[in-house]
């Protein structure tokens, strides 16, 4: 009998279990339906986009999202190219980008540890005074920004005019604040005692523990200046200085209504825009996880 009690209480346990299996799968099939709906809706602009730009004639219907092999042609691009010279325009974007970058992660870096790590009289107004900052648009500081980089300072016309204004993040400097005072005190602790000066527990304690920090900082920072159009007009009129947002701002104003397809054109000039920063988000997805930042104290 007590055998027979324990397999009827296993069959019943099986099945119970099987019932609340049933349920979880479901779940989990119309998470995943949602979720593929939400990114096919996401990346259908995208599409649309590189659809459209590759169109011979335009056509903005429904029909149009699909791809007519009979209109298909990479005339478009060739248009921008000869209009503003891609090559030249995408090296000035390197170039702005790459000096904000830099100047980003270096001054980031070293502000983000200071209001994190160091203490000091003040520390709490300067804080006080970087989220202030963040609430202010950029647009009211173009004027007396263009005085001070153009007028008093001389450089219009210059990539340094250009990356100059750009050179802090208040943004970059909270998440790397953020990130530090995250790692456990007693590593900086140990390492000042045995004699660590704060550079170097910066650079060989701090900055490995904060890669993700770096990372995020870098694709937050990369995406303002590279489609950062207003700012290098008002410093540079010479074209062979502009970076690529400003020559295509300055192409689809003026040349693409006179393109054969204004409307693949402009799209053209969109894609060609979109392309560096989608690819490196693609590239640096994967690392955009979180450390444990605890590993380095033992107990």
């Amino acid at each position: 009998m007590t055998q027979m009690a324990r397999a009827t209480s296993e069959v019943a346990g099986g099945s119970d279990r099987a019932m609340a299996i049933e349920p979880r799968a479901s779940r989990s099939w119309w998470r995943l339906i949602v979720l593929l709906f939400g990114a096919l809706v996401f990346i259908f602009p995208f599409y649309y986009m590189i659809v459209g730009s590759l169109q011979k004639t335009e056509n903005t219907s429904p029909s149009g999202a699909l791809p007519n092999p009979g209109n298909m042609t990479l005339h478009n691009y060739g248009q921008i190219n000869a209009a503003i010279g891609l090559g030249k325009a995408i090296i000035n974007s390197g170039i702005f980008t790459g000096g904000v970058l830099l100047a980003t992660i270096v001054f980031g870096v070293l502000a983000g540890y200071a209001l994190a790590r160091l203490s000091f009289r003040g520390r709490g107004l300067l804080f006080a005074l970087t989220l202030l900052v963040l609430t202010v648009p950029f647009q009211l500081l173009i004027v007396p920004l263009y005085v001070l980089i153009a007028r008093n300072y001389g450089l219009a016309n210059s990539y340094l005019g250009m990356i100059a204004p750009f050179a802090i993040n208040s943004v970059a400097v909270l998440i790397f604040r953020q990130y530090f005072l995250q790692l456990p005190a007693e590593m900086f602790d140990a390492a000042r005692m045995d004699g660590a000066s704060e550079l170097r527990i910066l650079r060989h304690i701090a900055i490995p523990l904060v890669r993700p920090a770096l990372l995020t900082a870098m694709l937050l920072t990369f995406i303002g200046p590279w489609n950062e159009f207003l700012w290098p007009f008002l410093i540079t009129k010479e074209q062979s200085l502009q970076p690529l947002a400003v020559a295509m701002a300055n192409y689809i104003d003026n040349v693409a209504a006179t393109a054969a397809n204004p409307y693949g054109a402009i799209l053209a000039g969109a894609c060609v825009l979109a392309a560096p920063a989608v690819a490196l988000i693609i590239a640096f997805q994967r690392y955009f996880v979180s450390t444990n930042i605890g590993s380095g104290v033992k107990g």
